[in-house]
């Protein structure tokens, strides 16, 4: 006799089938894009030429100021409908964070490097830059609720990725010790 698999295939189909009615798009990625110039420096002007394009979807970055306020979006719902109104048609498919992200852990050795991404204030301190970055986590994540949003496309941060291809070789115990830093920074966030 068989044994029954624990995982059925109809429920499994289910799943897959639900996550399908929910993808939306094409949707494309605007921070590639943006820039000084017209149109690629204001939402409506990038959003009337992605659209031309024939996408359907944009999602934004959240750390960029000619897209939009991330303070203001985190605080007024009528400001991010005011943000919908200004995409042309397009949904407003998630708000990206992947340079916030990306700073709440990084590893010393980017300590330089990643400064670029944090705000003038709290560059040069690690310290400072990680706690800024967590409290634009937190902006993301209620303006994410403004916008009936429920996903943010990130980054955890750099703090395992000296790590990848050691040499010379890791002592035992250092990426399960990176892991609880990460849950550490990253409940409160959550």
């Amino acid at each position: 006799a068989r044994k029954p698999s624990v995982y059925p295939r109809r429920p499994r189909l289910c799943i897959i089938i639900v996550l399908m009615s929910q993808i939306q798009g094409p949707a494309i990625f605007l921070a590639q894009f943006m820039g000084d110039s017209a149109p690629y420096n204001s939402l409506p002007a990038i959003t009337e030429w992605v659209k031309s394009l024939g996408y359907k979807g944009v999602q934004l970055p959240s750390w960029d100021g000619r897209i939009m306020d991330l303070k203001k979006a985190a605080e007024s719902k009528t400001y991010c409908d005011d943000l919908k109104g200004q995409t042309n048609g397009l949904v407003i498919t998630e708000l990206a964070s992947h340079l916030q992200g990306q700073l709440v852990a990084s590893h010393p050795a980017y300590d330089e490097l990643f400064d670029v991404f944090a705000a003038p204030e709290v560059q040069g301190n690690p310290k400072a830059r990680s706690e800024w970055a967590a409290e634009q986590m937190k902006l993301v994540i209620r303006a994410s609720a403004n916008m009936g949003l429920t996903v943010s496309p990130s980054f955890s941060g750099a703090l395992l990725w000296p790590m990848l291809y050691p040499w010379p070789q890791r002592p035992a115990g250092l990426v399960e010790e990176g892991f609880k830093e990460l849950a550490k920074r990253w409940k409160p966030i959550l």
